[in-house]
């Protein structure tokens, strides 16, 4: 179709933006999408079967996905105050809240930070802003937070926590200013809380404006795509009427909820995980050629001081190790990888192959 056909059927911002990209994996050891790279134990994937055959792929799935929500209720601990907003991946619940949103609404968010924000807001024709995070250490600009809360008066902030791609955790009192000055809703975004011991959950009864999402993924569940926002159940009423019916198909519920049933081997694989992040941060720190970034998630990013980091990464790739090369989005980023944490033996390979990379 003829460029000015495409001009006169979309919107602008569409035909500016770029689709996001996933890197071929085949043949790799894969180690840039933050996934738990370990499986199920076989004798429970047995029973995990079994109880699929039950499972009614000729009906439409329980709309409120009652049993699931139910299970996520209890393994994360959400006060019985608030409700559950269940959605296709944190993504899709990223998308419901904005098309909520008044036509070019505000929103609001720390960068670096996860780059579906942006992507979906400016999708959708609202007036992103990011704020960008300190040059020590990737902390909160609190007065340049405020300044941009009473410049823009945003219907939406985001705050991950911990942060991707950065890894740490914002400051407590940092986000408790942000929640008090702002005057709509404030997402704490707790995708990687199996491996942090912090989280805002406690914090809903008290206060209105403050929702937390969390995701099943980085648990070990990637491929259900799964992800829930928490939060008052006034505002979700709300949001679940943008949310698309049966959203959370019938396969996923059964099979979510079986896992947090026997979420036991997901807890040990986070804490293996754990263990092997502190072993590979203590590598990466070893090496003078590398300034290494605390954190709280199951990935470590790191910034090439001697050598481009697309070099390296192009090193790290010839020789079967892929990690993320966050370097092209530039600012505080470049020279940046991000290596997520993989079995014992894949992370000896990356660093193998890292040495490699640094001194050829």
């Amino acid at each position: 179709m003829p460029n000015q056909a495409l001009t006169s059927l979309f919107r602008p911002e569409i035909l500016a933006m770029s689709a996001y990209h996933v890197a071929d994996a085949n043949n790799f050891i894969k180690l840039d999408a933050m996934e738990n790279p370990y499986n199920w134990p076989e004798e429970l994937q047995q029973v995990w079967l079994e109880q699929l055959k039950s499972c009614p792929l000729n009906r439409y799935p329980d709309p409120e996905a009652k049993d699931l929500a139910a299970a996520l209720r209890l393994t994360n601990g959400i006060p019985e105050q608030s409700d559950l907003l269940l959605g296709n991946g944190s993504d899709e619940i990223i998308q419901i809240l904005m098309m909520a949103l008044p036509n070019n609404a505000a929103v609001l968010a720390p960068e670096p930070g996860f780059v579906m924000y942006k992507q979906i807001a400016r999708s959708l024709g609202l007036r992103y802003q990011g704020v960008p995070l300190s040059d020590d250490g990737f902390e909160l600009d609190l007065p340049a937070m405020l300044a941009s809360i009473e410049r823009l008066r945003p219907s939406l902030i985001f705050l991950a926590y911990p942060n991707n791609p950065t890894g740490n955790l914002f400051d407590v009192n940092a986000i408790e200013a942000i929640l008090a000055a702002a005057p709509g809703l404030v997402v704490v975004d707790e995708a990687y809380a199996p491996f942090a011991d912090a989280s805002f959950i406690d914090q809903l009864p008290h206060r209105p404006n403050l929702l937390v999402m969390r995701t099943v993924s980085k648990l070990g569940l990637a491929g259900l795509r799964l992800g829930f926002l928490a939060g008052d159940k006034a505002i979700l009423e709300q949001l679940d009427k943008v949310r698309l019916p049966y959203n959370i198909n019938c396969l996923t519920q059964l099979t979510a909820e079986f896992a947090l049933k026997h979420q036991q081997f997901l807890l040990e694989q986070t804490q293996t995980i754990r263990q092997q992040r502190a072993e590979v941060f203590n590598a990466l720190s070893a090496i003078d050629s590398l300034k290494t970034y605390p954190s709280s998630a199951n990935f470590i990013l790191f910034k090439t001081l001697d050598r481009p980091a697309s070099a390296v990464f192009a090193s790290l790739k010839q020789q079967g190790i892929l990690i993320k090369n966050l370097s092209p989005q530039g600012g505080p980023l470049d020279n940046c990888l991000r290596v997520t944490i993989g079995k014992p033996e894949e992370n000896r390979a990356f660093l193998d192959a890292l040495h490699h990379a640094l001194t050829e």
